[in-house]
């Protein structure tokens, strides 16, 4: 049955790409540029962002709900789902860490602003075994430290505690770089804001601001570590006004030549992160993404194929994928764990692959001379393309189940492991 399937598979592929190649699109170079994108697997999503410091709540604005069985507890069940989630994900992609993901040998545990790269040891050596690449962000939540603020705390012992664990974290982000050899992405985001109407808005920024300058003075290799900062519009808790504005943020960034990072869950509902890309790209040399699906606000559901991840998608490609350092976020307690890392994952790859499908230099033609009838025409047919043929091929020849396939996997993994855990 399965020779069966893998010959319906190829035929289809075969089908597909001469119908692409009849409007002047190459299949197997768009197989090959998938190929190489790399996407930063988060690994909060298979935990519920509790990480490994035995602290059971969640704060800062942040909330996974549900209670489905088989949750993570400890660094070995979490290495283990990550691994069940990539045999089921095509190409060679990266895990995001955030530092409360710390692993203490024999209970020696610090606090953040203590964190060395021998807290990380483990993880490294997971990932380089694996081929993979590390990010890595500072945790500004779920912290007794950080219940009113962080980097933009009036308290100067509070903020001198926060700007230690950012320095912590460059130190450790280098440390991930120099041993896999792959360059490290460093996220700064923090919660810090007001639920009403603030008296001053300028001097938390002002705060802020001194904090990041004092991170950032940190000797480390910039060459191997790409820090980048990302805003918020809103928050739980900080309705009014969150310090990390978009604008704070894209204007820091342009200052210090960092990376700004644009999370589609982070603006207001109308506003297209989509169309911010090749704005920020005339100006940066790259641009930083979450990717993600709010549900009327922030609420980091799972990313799926829909409108919004296939423009986010095409934005990737038209500006340059090696521009653009990708990642996913979200988290759902609700359904299996696993299943929504590898649910989002393979629909940001189906997205960027439909990208590569278009025909980018037949749309821009129409575009430049003014054929808007045939654009909107063209645009609309191709949605029709066999581009589900090309996404199964891609999966057969990088030795994951095609189609709805793996989906079997997932259930046999959590009668034989999850379901044990609770």
């Amino acid at each position: 049955m399965t020779e069966v399937k893998n010959e319906r598979i190829k035929r289809a592929y075969q089908l597909a790409k001469e119908q692409y190649g009849e409007i002047g699109v190459d299949t197997d170079a768009a197989i090959n540029e998938l190929n190489e994108i790399s996407i930063s697997m988060h690994c909060w999503q298979g935990d519920d962002v509790a990480g490994f410091e035995d602290n059971t709540e969640l704060s800062g604005g942040i909330q996974a709900t549900g209670n489905y069985p088989g949750r993570a507890r400890n660094p070995e069940e979490l290495m283990a789902d990550i691994d069940k989630a990539l045999s089921l994900i095509p190409g060679i992609h990266r895990i995001n860490l955030h530092a409360n993901y710390a692993i203490f040998k024999d209970g020696a545990k610090v606090d953040r602003n203590k964190l060395e790269p021998k807290h990380f040891k483990k993880w490294v050596e997971f990932a380089k075994e694996r081929g993979l690449g590390l990010d890595f962000n500072p945790t500004f939540f779920s912290h007794p430290k950080a219940a009113d603020a962080t980097l933009s705390s009036e308290d100067e012992e509070i903020r001198k505690f926060w700007i230690e664990h950012g320095q912590a974290c460059l130190r450790i982000s280098e440390y991930f770089a120099t041993e896999l050899g792959k360059n490290c992405t460093m996220n700064i985001w923090i919660p810090d804001g007001f639920k009403d109407v603030p008296a001053d808005r300028l001097a938390p920024r002002a705060r802020l601001k001194d904090s990041l300058d004092q991170i950032l003075a940190v000797d480390y290799d910039k060459s191997k570590v790409d820090v980048a900062v990302e805003s918020k519009v809103f928050g739980i808790g900080v309705e009014s006004y969150t310090v990390g504005s978009h604008e704070f943020y894209m204007n820091y960034a342009a200052k210090n030549d960092l990376l700004c990072l644009l999370d589609n869950g982070h603006y207001h509902p109308t506003e297209s992160v989509a169309d911010k890309i090749s704005s920020m790209l005339l100006f940066s040399d790259k641009v930083a993404l979450h990717v993600t699906r709010p549900v009327r606000w922030d609420s980091d559901h799972v990313v799926l194929f829909d409108d919004e991840t296939k423009e986010i998608a095409k934005e990737i490609i038209v500006n340059g994928s090696e521009k653009v350092i990708l990642a996913l976020d979200f988290f759902d307690a609700s359904i299996n764990r696993i299943s929504a890392w590898v649910v989002g994952m393979r629909n940001m790859q189906k997205a960027l692959l439909s990208a590569l499908l278009l025909p980018k230099d037949k749309l821009a033609q129409l575009q430049n001379s003014r054929q808007l009838s045939e654009l909107m025409m063209l645009q609309e047919e191709l949605k029709l393309y066999p581009v589900g043929a090309v996404w199964n091929y891609f999966c057969e020849i990088n030795d994951v189940p095609a189609k709805e396939d793996w989906f079997e996997e997932i259930r046999e993994y959590e009668q034989e492991v999850l379901i044990k855990r609770d």
